[in-house]
């Protein structure tokens, strides 16, 4: 475990431990406030993000702002994937690349000590908050794990792919709006 957020992002900038690193163009490590209390989490680099070195800069990204508001990606939020390189042709990641990979999340979740953490997709819905996880029946819903709430939301590039579902995800950054007034004693210092 890293101490510090320099330390964690050079050596997972360095990382070589399943096949993803062989194609990648940049490792994504995640971007942000290090001291935010509301964490985002989605499965992987995509083309875009693999070529910028930065989680959701493509189009699935410029919605994600869209839904965000209020919330700035640099000052109020930290942003991460559960894999940190692009897995080929934008597959899911393997259950093995995923594993050598959340060391780095988890690193990363201990220094943010975050409050709220939202699950982008299924993908990482299934990782974080319980594997059994149905994302068109349980998006929008806070769960408990110790002392952050964690909700899912569906995938800002599923969205693209299914527009219809757009009102559904607008309505989860409202809850999420929701929780974060609820909370805001506990994370008002970054707000």
């Amino acid at each position: 475990m890293f101490e510090n957020w320099e330390e964690l992002k050079e050596n997972c900038l360095n990382c070589r431990k399943c096949s993803l690193c062989e194609a990648r163009s940049n490792v994504v490590f995640g971007v942000g406030n290090p001291c935010a209390k509301v964490m985002f989490i989605g499965e992987g680099p995509g083309r875009n993000e693999d070529l910028q070195g930065e989680p959701f800069v493509g189009a699935g990204g410029q919605l994600l702002d869209k839904y965000l508001v209020d919330l700035d990606r640099r000052t109020n939020i930290y942003i991460a994937n559960i894999v940190k390189c692009r897995p080929p042709q934008n597959r899911d990641p393997l259950q093995e690349e995923q594993e050598a990979c959340m060391d780095w999340l988890r690193n990363q979740t201990a220094l943010l000590r975050p409050k709220i953490i939202v699950c982008l997709g299924r993908i990482a819905a299934m990782r974080i908050i319980k594997p059994d996880f149905k994302i068109t029946r349980e998006h929008g819903q806070f769960f408990k794990k110790g002392n952050i709430y964690m909700m899912a939301t569906l995938h800002p590039a599923a969205l693209l792919r299914n527009p219809a579902q757009k009102p559904a995800a607008f309505d989860d950054f409202l809850k999420l709006r929701d929780k974060i007034d609820e909370l805001q004693a506990d994370i008002s210092k970054t707000y």
